[in-house]
């Protein structure tokens, strides 16, 4: 039983079956795993000419679709006939020998078995397993080892054509597990896009066309690859604006870094319903391992700190256009491949561009609903909060009432108590000014007893926001925005 690729192993055969990328790989850590991987009969390393090349094979294409290596085959039977019995080797000797000649061997009568049931693949399993389950299921293996092994298995299911045109693989760790699931497709994703013709050369560039070209360094390319890409943003804005959407001259005023480019000003913009895509077109670069010269060589034997640079660029004929701004739905890179040129990808970076404002326009429309039923329910608890305001101010009116008539009945009682008082007092100015301070302090009782008028509802003052804040239940007084 073969044992099972590690993780660089498992990296480096992904990478051979993508075409074995440039800039995917550094060093030359990658052909040693490509030679353990010769050993197992899964890829195939030539070295031709001084050509290295390296090459799958079917067995690393069971691998590949199925996380595991191909069932070993089962040794071939002998086909030589089996004497007859009861006749050794050396009776047939002596007989050829002897002149007599040797009876004629049974043939050996086989019964035809029947034909084996062919084995269901784990794509096949996976999709079986997720149909009778709707759709989800969480793997727990007990072994973590097991575990591992399904994203490589769910990539190889994506892989393996097999998945319904109208469906879509979704699979990441959760907390439970590793989670899978098959869901519909979007309807973007299945719609037919109108081609996005390139024209065989400008004689009508569009304005933003011309004013790239009127740069001093158009996008930092290279004039081998200048005129192809303004053809291609030529068609590219031609297309989207026939769907209205608008498009400008960009901020890039040099060409960044190399290891910065992706994050440089944009050479131009298209806007879909308010969303803008900054668009950057990148030339790619092929890499050589570096030969160090003379002079490198003998500045890194007298200077520690010179690095001799492993690998030579070179600026390719392949372009890379960059989106960024608003949310991905296809991607937010497409590249010039051996199988599809940029030519015939344009449609779906115009669907891209589309898309990505439709998304915008969505939430524009998605925020101002919230805004709007933000408002109504902070209305709503200000309305309320006014309502259990007035209650309070009432409450606090009739306990103040309350506590007014308490007093004022104690005072009665007290003007009684100087009434029988000034009444032991004899003729003359004390007894004079005692009964002037009891008539004052009647009357001030009958004024401070709220019984002797007519009780009334108070009349409750306007709230104002610290007043209310009390009631609002945690939300501003102020509005729906504070």
């Amino acid at each position: 039983m073969p044992r099972q690729l590690n993780e660089r192993q498992q990296q480096v055969l992904q990478w051979v079956a993508r075409g074995c990328p440039d800039g995917a790989r550094e060093g030359t850590g990658h052909k040693l795993s490509c030679q353990a991987l010769h050993s197992r009969g899964l890829v195939k390393v030539s070295k031709r000419q001084g050509q290295w090349s390296v090459a799958l094979t079917k067995a690393s294409q069971q691998y590949l679709d199925h996380g595991s290596h191909p069932p070993e085959q089962p040794r071939g039977e002998d086909t030589a006939p089996a004497p007859q019995a009861g006749i050794q080797s050396s009776d047939v000797a002596k007989s050829k020998k002897s002149g007599v000649k040797a009876a004629a061997p049974v043939p050996v009568q086989r019964t035809s078995s029947p034909p084996r049931k062919k084995a269901k693949t784990v794509t096949e399993q996976l999709l079986e397993e997720l149909a009778e389950a709707g759709g989800r299921v969480v793997k727990r293996e007990a072994s973590g080892r097991e575990t591992e092994k399904w994203p490589i298995r769910v990539a190889a299911a994506r892989r393996s054509g097999k998945i319904p045109e109208t469906k879509e693989l979704h699979a990441g760790w959760c907390n439970d597990g590793y989670e899978i699931r098959l869901v519909d497709a979007p309807a973007w994703r299945l719609a037919v896009q109108p081609p996005a013709p390139v024209p065989a050369r400008l004689t009508t560039p569009h304005p933003v066309v011309k004013a790239l070209q009127a740069h001093p360094q158009p996008m930092a390319l290279t004039k081998a690859v200048q005129g192809r890409a303004f053809r291609l943003i030529h068609a590219l804005l031609t297309a989207t604006q026939k769907l209205g959407y608008t498009s400008a001259f960009g901020t890039a005023e040099s060409a960044p870094a190399p290891h910065r480019r992706r994050n440089g000003p944009p050479h131009f913009t298209i806007t879909a319903q308010g969303q803008r895509c900054d668009f950057l077109v990148l030339q790619e670069q092929d890499r050589t391992e570096h030969i160090p010269t003379k002079k490198e060589l003998a500045d890194a034997e007298k200077n520690s700190w010179v690095r001799i640079p492993r690998y030579d660029t070179s600026p390719a004929e392949r372009l890379r256009i960059c989106i960024s701004g608003g949310l991905r739905h296809r991607a937010g890179e497409w590249a010039d491949t051996a199988a599809r040129p940029l030519e015939d990808q344009l449609a779906d970076i115009v669907q891209e561009v589309g898309l990505r404002g439709q998304e915008a326009e969505r939430k524009r429309l998605a925020d101002l609903e919230e805004a709007h039923q933000k408002r109504l329910r902070w209305e709503a608890v200000k309305r309320q909060a006014t309502a259990e305001y007035a209650e309070a101010y009432r409450a606090r009116h009739l306990e103040a009432q309350n506590a007014a008539w308490r007093r004022a009945e104690g005072l009665v009682e007290y003007v009684g108590a100087l009434r029988l008082h000034a009444e032991s007092l004899p003729l003359g100015p004390a007894k004079d000014e005692a009964e002037a301070w009891i008539a004052w302090a009647k009357s001030h009782v009958q004024r401070l007893n709220p019984l002797n008028g007519s009780p009334l509802m108070p009349e409750i003052p306007e709230p104002r926001g610290e007043g209310l804040k009390p009631f609002m239940h945690g939300l501003s007084p102020y509005g729906p925005t504070y």
